[in-house]
């Protein structure tokens, strides 16, 4: 029993030329090579538009990359930081804590058991 290939193809997408041809290994998947005036810009799996291809001959400006900062450290204070504030009971916000015969694991007062 044999297998069909895909075979090469050969197509414009408009001043690009893209040539299709079989990936090694592979039976039914096509490696689309782009060329502009003879020149390979780039290869695709997927079939290219003209907008991939205008990508592929002018990527954009990619910014350079940020050193990281040493001394800065999150969660620390600053010098002239004010301190953190401590709320009272009048205060919304404020939560009490649970009295004692009070339980929240839902079996009732520890005594009850």
């Amino acid at each position: 029993m044999t297998i069909p290939v895909v075979g090469r193809g050969r197509f414009s997408i408009g001043k690009y030329d893209v040539v299709a041809e079989t990936i090694p290994h592979s039976m039914h998947m096509l490696r689309y090579t782009v060329y502009l005036d003879k020149t390979r810009i780039g290869t695709m799996v997927s079939v290219p538009t003209e907008s991939d291809c205008r990508f592929m001959e002018k990527p954009p400006v990619v910014p350079p990359l940020k050193i990281f900062y040493v001394t800065s450290k999150p969660g620390r204070p600053k010098k002239d930081a004010k301190p953190a504030v401590v709320l009272e009971r009048d205060q919304p916000g404020f939560r009490e804590s649970l009295p004692p015969d009070v339980s929240l694991d839902g079996t009732g007062k520890p005594g009850d058991r």
